[in-house]
């Protein structure tokens, strides 16, 4: 099956949002780890930085599952069929 462009991508395209939550949290993983480590380690400049990245990979993710609990119509399946391009009108 050929797709064909239609210059709309960045309107209708649909995220991966399992693949982003599994990402945010291997990052969340690790942002606790720095967070605690460079603590210990009496950094409290590099804990402070990686403190504020897991605060905003908590709000990504939840974000991501937000938009996961909302439906097919934010998180389309498999079964789910593409969505038409925009109708363009003629000048």
């Amino acid at each position: 099956m050929i797709r064909v462009r239609t210059g709309s991508e960045p309107r209708t395209a649909r995220s991966a949002l399992r693949v982003r939550f599994w990402l945010s949290m291997w990052g969340l993983v690790w942002a606790v780890f720095g967070t605690v480590a460079f603590a210990l380690a009496g950094r409290p400049g590099w804990a402070t930085a990686c403190g504020v990245l897991l605060l905003v990979v908590g709000v990504d993710m939840a974000l991501i599952l937000r938009h996961i609990h909302q439906g097919p119509h934010y998180q389309p399946g498999p079964d789910v069929p593409p969505y038409r391009p925009p109708e363009t009108r003629r000048r």
